[in-house]
């Protein structure tokens, strides 16, 4: 076995060194190399083949994507089969099915439907649209899932965030409350749409969609929505009659103040606290016990019997609590000809389905994720977008809206011991016969009630803790945390988006204009190259300086920027080393390990440097060039211009050359 005790020093070194956490370290080790002679090495670099072109990378990710791959010979058959088992990861997993494991998700999906049946109708609510949309919303988006989905523990249904995001962003186009039949069918079009544009994604493959919302940003989305959808429910809790169609926070406080000039009843804020109170007590017991998670499972379920079985022997309708009343119960209706896919407000729609998939999916897949990472299991992101995508075209046929991954109830579900997806199916199951048998005993449940439901889950939304961890860590993305927060508290969902996104894109161009450059040393008694800034026992060895560029892609944005660092570095060595030791500079050498594209702006970067080094007298050498650079440099004539010789393969080959050249001077 070998032994690496260079490599162990410098690990060593750097935990002892106080440093950036993003600061990265190059080592370049000879101990193993000495058999290849210097020559050797350069011809390895200049003569490697052409690098395959942009068309033939996307060509084979694209095979390989469709493609099966094996050593079997391909046909029409056998690709048609791995597209159906891709497809439907059911036909996989429900071989090895047994009773004990139904056993497991029948259970789970009993509990998860305790707890789906009410947050449905209160996001329903939420979502400016009858509480039986909800409850549909539960029942065929699950089925689709369940055989389609890649994720055992993801629970399917309406969620907060999304609800939020429907009913703030159509009622821009029209009012539910003056033309609820348009507001429907245009939330039945972005459903449809949603489910297109998710489905896409995966079948294209284009799963960095859903990257373009930072982890940081999800959070001071998140934060802010739930801040959003808690203000919302004072209308609920306090049962008021009018109330401002407005999410920004500041709408909300003038809409409350002005409330309380109005006549309200205490009686619909006392059952809202109450039961508030209760199902925040249930779960607080749950998290100090495990074994009582079924106690905070079935809170919400219990306090809406309780509060309607209270209001309907009190008569308290009549003294002022604001009742749900009639829920239409039966199987989901169609809705496909209510879906519009024509003018005027096609493109509207268009617009909110994009943020309502990106949205949904980057919530579904970070839930599925999480609980795939614990069980031990990879979860396939393109899949899960052609799952959700499908799930949701099916439910806008079936008067349902956008449904995703809910955290609470996918916890709710994995602590309840399901074990594949088979408990969505129960849950679906036991929603539908609520829908065919229970739907006329909730003509008396009180509508503070939905408001407390939804005002229990909403503490999981705000992640404080990892906020405080984001300012930490990175000040950067804490602004664009902060940002998204601040844009959806007192802007629009909308307007917390974009700032988020248009802060992230602006960190990145702010990196990628100033990248990071360093200048190399060698750590002592090592062939081990290394930042002087990050280990300043690191020693420079005399008469060479070694820069090395941080930026994976040296173009148009930061050529220049690289081209004049470098050369002002250069012009302050040489004045250093002359007033320190009387020596001068002789050699420059540009380690490219990080590089691993080039425009010809960075190639006329590098001739500039090379002419300039030239006029100073110095000679210039490059080291580890990636397979794309090497070969522009040479088609356009770059290697020429330095010389062959001069390309090395490690820093510690370059300065041996650039020692020996010195001695030949000599």
């Amino acid at each position: 076995m070998h032994t690496f005790p260079e490599r162990d020093r410098l690990v060593s070194l750097s935990l002892t060194t106080r440093v950036p956490p993003n600061t990265s370290i190059v080592m370049e080790t000879m101990a193993h190399e000495t058999a290849i002679p210097s020559f050797s090495k350069n011809a390895m670099i200049l003569d490697s083949p052409e690098p395959p072109s942009v068309w033939k990378e996307l060509s084979g990710t694209v095979k390989n994507a469709l493609i099966p791959r094996g050593d079997k010979p391909f046909s029409p058959f056998s690709f048609l089969l791995s597209c159906i088992k891709s497809l439907f990861p059911v036909l996989q997993w429900g071989r090895n099915y047994n009773l004990k494991s139904f056993r497991s998700d029948f259970m789970a999906g009993l509990t998860l439907a305790s707890l789906g049946i009410p947050q449905s109708i209160g996001y329903a609510n939420l979502a400016k649209l009858d509480p039986q949309y909800g409850l549909y919303t539960s029942v065929v988006p699950p089925l689709i899932y369940a055989v389609m989905g890649s994720s055992r523990e993801i629970a399917i249904g309406p969620v907060a965030v999304v609800s939020l995001l429907l009913s703030s962003m159509i009622q821009r186009i029209v009012d539910p409350t003056v033309d609820p039949d348009t507001y429907l069918k245009l939330v039945f079009t972005v459903t449809f749409l949603t489910g297109i544009f998710q489905a896409s994604f995966g079948l294209l493959r284009l799963g960095f969609l859903v990257d373009l919302l930072s982890h940081a940003a999800i959070v001071g989305f998140m934060a802010g929505a739930a801040i959003v959808i808690g203000l919302q429910q004072l209308k609920g809790l306090l049962g008021l009659s009018h109330f401002t169609n407005n999410t920004d926070v500041v709408s909300v406080i003038k809409a409350v103040s002005s409330a309380v000039h109005q006549p309200w009843h205490a009686g619909n804020f006392l059952i809202g606290c109450s039961f508030l109170i209760l199902i925040l007590a249930t779960r607080f017991i749950a998290r100090r016990n495990k074994k009582y998670f079924w106690l905070s499972a079935i809170a919400p379920l219990l306090s809406v019997i309780l509060s309607t079985l209270i209001v309907f022997v009190t008569k308290a309708d009549k003294h002022g609590v604001k009742i749900i009343q009639h829920v239409h119960g039966g199987l989901n209706p169609s809705s496909a000809k209510q879906i519009q896919l024509t003018q005027p407000n096609l493109t509207e729609c268009a617009k909110i389905a994009i943020v309502c998939a990106v949205i949904a999916l980057t919530e579904a897949i970070a839930v599925g994720r999480s609980f795939a990472s614990v069980r031990g299991y990879r979860l396939d992101g393109n899949k899960e977008m052609m799952a959700m995508g499908f799930m949701n075209v099916a439910g806008s046929l079936s008067s349902c809206y956008v449904a995703t991954g809910s955290f609470s109830r996918s916890a709710v579900n994995f602590s309840a011991g399901c074990k594949t997806a088979v408990s969505n199916i129960v849950m679906a199951a036991t929603v539908f016969l609520a829908l065919q048998l229970f739907t006329r005993l909730l003509y008396y449940t009180p509508v503070a009630i939905l408001a407390s439901i939804i005002l229990s889950a909403l503490p999981g939304l705000i992640d404080f803790k990892e906020a405080m961890s984001i300012w930490k860590v990175d000040k950067m993305d804490f602004v664009i945390c902060l940002g998204a927060f601040l844009g959806v508290l007192f802007g629009s969902v909308e307007i917390g988006l974009s700032i988020a996104i248009i802060i992230s894109f602006a960190k990145i161009i702010i990196r990628a204009i100033r990248p990071r450059m360093e200048v190399l040393g060698r750590i002592e008694g090592t062939e081990i190259f290394c930042s002087i800034r990050q280990f300043p026992m690191a020693i420079q060895t005399q008469g060479v300086l070694v820069i090395r560029i941080d930026s994976s892609f040296l173009c148009f944005v930061n050529a220049n920027y690289i081209r004049e660092r470098i050369i002002r570095w250069i012009t302050e060595a040489c004045d250093t080393i002359t007033e320190k030791s009387g020596d001068k500079l002789e050699s420059v050498i540009i380690d490219m390990s990080n590089v691993t594209n080039i425009d010809t702006s960075g190639l006329s970067a590098l001739e500039e440097i090379h002419k300039e080094l030239v006029f100073l007298n110095l000679q210039m050498a490059v080291t580890n060039p990636s397979w794309t650079v090497i070969h522009k440099m040479k088609v356009a004539g770059v290697t020429a211009s330095i010389g062959g010789e001069w390309i090395f393969l490690t820093v510690a080959d370059a300065i041996q050359a650039c020692l020996s050249s010195k001695k030949e001077n000599v």
